[in-house]
């Protein structure tokens, strides 16, 4: 039987102009997906994640794992009008 290890990433999803979400992985440079919903734009980052890291292990180079100790945050800066 074939053991799987569960990883975590943050996704950041930014509204895309056309609609939808645009998606990416600030961890994994480079992996950037899109879906016309959350729900798609979510499984769409599922995706490409899997991908990305298929690719990582083919090419035989680490596969990078968030910080346990990472935290996240949303900073107001104000500018002049």
């Amino acid at each position: 039987m074939k053991r799987e290890k569960v990883l975590k990433y943050t996704a950041i999803f930014e509204p895309a102009e056309e609609g939808g979400f645009v998606v990416t992985v600030p961890l994994l440079p480079g992996c950037v997906t899109q879906g016309d919903t959350f729900e798609e734009a979510k499984a769409m980052a599922k995706d490409a994640i899997k991908g990305y890291l298929q690719v990582l292990k083919s090419d035989k180079e680490p596969i990078p794992v968030e910080s346990e100790e990472q935290i996240e945050t949303t900073i107001l800066v104000p500018v002049p009008a």
